[in-house]
């Protein structure tokens, strides 16, 4: 992983335009695939981005959250996403991560995080840019849902949204099952049932 491990506390002030963060996010991907997480640094991403390095700080913490964030780039397609119904949305995203976590760079990932401390910031930043981010965004899916009469009232929304991620993560750290947009798709379905309104 990169040497570039200091956490500094994210900058107040304004926040970052949409195209510093993408350009920074296009930069920390390209350097990512090729090069790999050794050479991925908050200064080779500045260099290669033009945005300057307080203008990353205040979106991610360190180079390892913006490692993992520039892997889930474009998880779920906008064109997919805008305007769909919760099922195609979600499964949509779960394609996302499984294309991300398939590639090369994914599956390294995976191997490190699977022998890191749980405390370490590389695991921190997969909690955090990942897993954390990821059910955000379900979670916003699903209250669009439910604000259309798509689905009914979840007994618990944050129990739903672990019964749809966590299966993924499963597979990923454990790895006795394959992750696959097929398996994603079943995950998706299952929960959707669970929260159908009655007589569909």
């Amino acid at each position: 992983m990169s040497q570039d491990t200091n956490t500094e506390p994210k900058k107040r002030g304004r926040p970052p335009s949409e195209t510093a963060q993408k350009r920074a996010l296009e930069a920390a991907h390209d350097i990512l695939m090729a090069e790999g997480f050794g050479r991925l640094t908050i200064e080779a991403v500045a260099a290669r981005s033009g945005v300057g390095k307080p203008t990353i700080y205040r979106s991610w913490a360190n180079a390892q959250e913006l490692a993992m964030a520039a892997l889930l780039v474009n998880p779920m397609p906008q064109a997919e996403a805008n305007g769909a119904t919760a099922d195609v949305a979600l499964r949509a995203q779960m394609r996302g991560l499984v294309t991300a976590f398939a590639s090369t760079r994914g599956r390294q990932i995976t191997m490190a995080l699977a022998a890191a401390d749980p405390e370490s910031e590389f695991t921190k930043a997969f909690r955090n840019q990942v897993i954390l981010s990821s059910r955000n965004a379900g979670r916003g899916i699903l209250e669009q849902a439910l604000a259309r009469g798509e689905i009914i009232q979840p007994l618990d929304l944050e129990a739903l949204l672990d019964m749809i991620y966590g299966p993924v993560f499963f597979r990923l750290l454990v790895g006795h099952r394959p992750v696959s947009p097929e398996f994603g798709d079943a995950v998706v379905a299952t929960a959707m049932r669970a929260v159908a309104p009655s007589g569909t």
